[in-house]
């Protein structure tokens, strides 16, 4: 499904399934074969470490699990979209900019991969723009680490400009406008296909799940709420309600 990492595996699935109300889910067979997860000794012990941190709770029944508020700010980092499904934007702009000289490579590298899904788009040269609340996260990130030395960390407000310019300029909005509608026709012959439903819901979640990962969660004041990738969100809920009956 385009996810190896066992915790994020977790958290995902249980976001998936319950939705913004965080409800409990069981991790039964089902999800499992869905997520492809086993509750073998490695995955007990993840659950256990997302428990002892705060980031899903236990349910009264076994293999049952939620999200948490901090869970859920992890995944955010991940999968920016979540995040305005759940929260209002605070209308603040983050600036980030690092310019880390070409022999330190392997720290720009990183950096990179650390920051990839915090919503942040290229903006001019080595400056980067999202409207998410990554400050903090980007300070605990670089804190007393030599790439500290190198970045600069700015919140503002948008005062002039034409900011659906600027959106498209940032984000390329209407190549994820594109992606989405290709999408759509993906889910539609997977649902008309003689598959079971597992295998179906499978494929749906693991198609998602890749344009989850390029969709930077821009909030519904800068797309509006006709934006297909809140669209996506309500036609996945949906199916997911077809395909797990």
């Amino acid at each position: 499904m385009g996810v190896k990492e066992r915790r994020t595996k977790i958290l995902l699935s249980l976001f998936l399934i319950a939705g913004v109300d965080f409800s409990s889910i069981s991790l039964d067979e089902r999800i499992q074969k869905v997520f492809d997860l086993t509750l073998n000794q490695k995955t007990r012990g993840t659950i256990s470490g997302l428990i002892k941190e705060g980031r899903i709770e236990k349910g009264k029944e076994d293999n049952n699990y939620r999200l948490t508020e901090k869970g859920f700010q992890e995944l955010s980092l991940k999968f920016p979209f979540f995040r305005f499904l759940k929260e209002k934007w605070d209308g603040r702009w983050r600036v980030i900019s690092y310019e880390i000289p070409e022999k330190k490579r392997e720290i720009r590298d990183r950096l990179r991969r650390e920051m990839q899904g915090w919503g942040l788009g290229p903006w001019h040269r080595s400056f980067w723009l999202t409207p998410h609340p990554i400050i903090t996260t980007l300070k605990s990130l670089t804190s007393q680490k030599e790439e500290e030395k190198y970045i600069q960390a700015f919140e503002a407000d948008h005062t002039f400009g034409d900011r659906e310019i600027l959106i498209e300029k940032v984000w390329g909005k209407a190549n994820l406008d594109k992606t989405y509608r290709e999408l759509f026709k993906k889910w539609h012959d997977i649902l008309s296909s003689d598959s079971d439903k597992l295998d179906k819901f499978k494929k749906v979640i693991s198609h998602y799940v890749d344009i989850l990962r390029q969709d930077p969660g821009l909030p519904k004041e800068l797309v509006g709420e006709s934006w297909i990738g809140f669209e996506g969100w309500n036609i996945f809920k949906e199916i997911k309600s077809i395909l797990l009956s």
